[in-house]
């Protein structure tokens, strides 16, 4: 049964329950012409196929574009010129307002508040561990909403308790652009996460505040030194949902071992990024055609090994970036999961990175 492009369901591969880290594709939705409800190649996502290869839920980023260029998701060329403004410290675009932000922010928290309301029971928006537990019961497809950029919440903080309100349940504090809070690396490679200073003033009363609310904090995107400074500051797990190893692949996006390791003293957790870029060693020459889903397992692996497998999941980056071209969309991810159980991790390995140590962090961190 053919899924979608380079991606195969076999009857060799078991389907096991995926709660991912990560996607985009309420952004695309809001760019491109289409229904979650409805299979299509053009995304990564659709609730048919879901279903079909074992995705129950996941994050669903809200996430702001700089107000002169909303990338085009359906041409690679586009994406290439997003990336490259973002190549280095240096020709980053400036800091966005944060009205506008906040307007981008709200549209679509609005989508994804009508995806709900359209979906017949089909879809819920959970704010609780509970509420996932009975979604993954019920066979509901369990959506958590996630700002990839603190840009909407505004310098006071007084917007967050109204998005913690609304269903935002998890922060990242940046987008690998500077903002109020925080500084993000860019994405040139080879490169070191260290390209800037640490959390501002207001940053540091931002992890304070999430702490109290119970919102997950993500270092996806965020630099070094920012990292070192939420980790002296927060007291909840620490939180990778979409990078890899630098190890294996040295861009700036991806973790040291030093902050792996910092991860695991917090009992915290990395979601493995599927981007191409983040995986192959050939960093941003990397393209879907040289690039398989043995390199996800590969960085698992490696996460795996150093920090133990209670604090690795996946986090795909689905809708918002290229994937291997053996794991086109969320039909490769029974594939992924048979090379992972081929690589000697059992049954309960396998359900804690699929599913099991995202519940972990969410009891440590939400207040139900």
């Amino acid at each position: 049964m053919i899924l979608g492009k380079g991606a195969y369901l076999s009857s060799q591969q078991a389907v096991y329950p995926v709660f991912d880290g990560h996607n985009d594709t309420i952004t695309k939705l809001r760019e491109v012409r289409g229904s979650f409800f409805n299979e299509s190649d053009e995304f990564h996502i659709s609730l048919p196929l879901a279903r079909r290869s074992g995705l129950v839920g996941g994050f669903f980023a809200i996430w702001v574009p700089d107000a002169d260029h909303v990338p085009d998701f359906t041409d690679d060329d586009d994406e290439d010129l997003v990336s490259k403004a973002y190549n280095s410290v240096e020709t980053m675009p400036p800091m966005m307002t944060t009205a506008y932000a906040q307007e981008f922010a709200l549209i679509s928290l609005g989508q994804l508040l009508k995806l709900e309301r359209e979906a017949n029971g089909e879809l819920r928006i959970v704010r609780s561990v509970g509420d996932i537990e009975r979604a993954m019961a019920d066979g509901v497809f369990a959506v958590e909403v996630h700002f990839e950029g603190a840009e909407p919440i505004d310098a006071g903080l007084d917007s967050l308790d109204a998005f913690h309100a609304a269903g935002l349940r998890s922060l990242g504090l940046v987008w690998s652009r500077p903002n109020l809070f925080a500084h993000g690396v860019p994405f040139g490679f080879p490169s070191s996460p260290d390209t800037g200073p640490g959390l501002t003033d207001a940053g540091k009363a931002l992890v304070s505040d999430c702490n109290e609310l119970g919102i997950m904090l993500d270092v996806s995107h965020l630099n070094e030194k920012g990292f070192w400074d939420l980790a002296s500051i927060i007291d909840r797990p620490i939180v990778a949902t979409h990078c890899g190893a630098h190890a294996l692949c040295p861009s700036a996006r991806n973790l040291t071992d030093k902050q792996l390791d910092a991860i695991l003293d917090s009992n915290g957790v990395v979601g493995v990024n599927f981007h191409v870029g983040f995986l192959n060693p050939i960093g941003d020459k990397a393209t879907p055609e040289n690039t398989s889903l043995t390199a996800i397992a590969d960085h698992l692996d490696y996460i795996a090994q150093r920090i133990g497998v209670d604090c690795v999941a996946l986090g795909s980056d689905f809708d918002g970036a290229r994937m291997p071209g053996d794991l086109f969309n969320t039909g490769g991810l029974p594939a992924l999961m048979t090379e992972l159980k081929r690589r000697g991790y059992d049954d309960d390995a396998l359900a804690k990175i699929g599913y099991g140590n995202w519940l972990r962090i969410f009891r440590a961190t939400w207040i139900d």
